[in-house]
């Protein structure tokens, strides 16, 4: 028997407008963990940060129990890379700080992550402020790929196009990771590489809405898991920096679900003008 591939969830506008409310909870709730990522500050205390937004938005975590996932919030330190667990670990001046979270409102799913250096620009090792930069960077370039593109593998090109033009040294696009549809659920089809592939994937059309996250390294590219089964950390011991916005195309355009501008800001340099869900 031969199967096809898994389907693809197109939205109306209307459950687009939802998950564009939820991107708004979720990035209020990411503000207000990166205001808290100081020294000395516990990243299990950062989940009850997370978490208070969500709860006096009346919005819940897609993370908290999702396949036993114990905490509202990834919060991923130095070497490692995505799925860390908030605990009693203290943060140092200089740590560098990946912080990945959902919000669910209505049924309907947003996922973003941000990456910052704890202890602000003085305590900052400039490869990490760059690390993070280029990450950053990347993933509005996967998304302008979704307004300029017409395959989902135009995102992952868009992507390792521009890690691999820059100079001053390569950084490390995982491959082992990646992004993904996102709708009625937090992960669904189709996955989207971050790295150019021979696989064109489906056609970006409207109601697709899909999560672009680079993950970059400084060192290779082999990563671990912990003993916890969650925690990924690279096996060199490099650094690691995570971006992520949530996106969704529709009959007039794009816009950044997980942005409070729908990513006018960052588009506009890169030739695309975000259009706010149609009513």
């Amino acid at each position: 028997m031969a199967f096809g591939q898994p389907r693809i969830e197109y939205k109306s506008n209307a459950q687009m407008r939802v998950m564009t409310q939820a991107g708004l909870v979720l990035s209020r709730a990411l503000d207000a963990v990166l205001a808290a990522a100081a020294p000395g500050i516990s990243t299990a205390e950062l989940d009850a940060v997370f978490a208070g937004i969500l709860k006096d938005a009346g919005a819940t975590s897609n993370f908290l129990g999702y396949h036993g996932f114990p905490a509202t919030v990834c919060t991923s330190v130095n070497e490692e890379v995505v799925h860390g667990i908030p605990s009693g670990r203290v943060l140092r001046a200089g740590d560098i700080l990946s912080v990945d979270g959902g919000a669910i409102v209505d049924g309907w799913h947003s996922d973003s992550a941000r990456t910052t250096i704890v202890g602000g620009p003085a305590s900052e090792d400039p490869a990490d402020r760059r690390l993070s930069d280029i990450t950053e960077e990347a993933m509005w370039r996967g998304i302008a790929a979704v307004a300029q593109g017409k395959f989902v593998s135009d995102i992952g090109s868009a992507i390792d196009d521009y890690v691999s033009s820059l100079p001053g040294g390569a950084l490390g696009i995982l491959e082992d990771y990646v992004g993904h549809g996102i709708g009625s659920q937090m992960h669904m089809a189709p996955d989207v590489l971050n790295y150019r592939s021979n696989h064109r994937g489906p056609r970006l059309r409207p109601g697709l809405c899909l999560a672009i996250e680079p993950m970059l390294v400084r060192g290779n590219l082999e990563t671990k898991v912990l003993d916890d089964d969650w925690t990924v950390i690279t096996a060199d011991g490099a650094r690691a920096a995570h971006w992520e916005h949530s996106v969704a195309v529709h009959e007039a355009g794009i816009w950044v679900l997980s942005a409070d501008d729908g990513g006018a800001a960052r588009l506009a340099p890169l030739g695309v003008v975000p259009v706010p869900v149609p009513h």
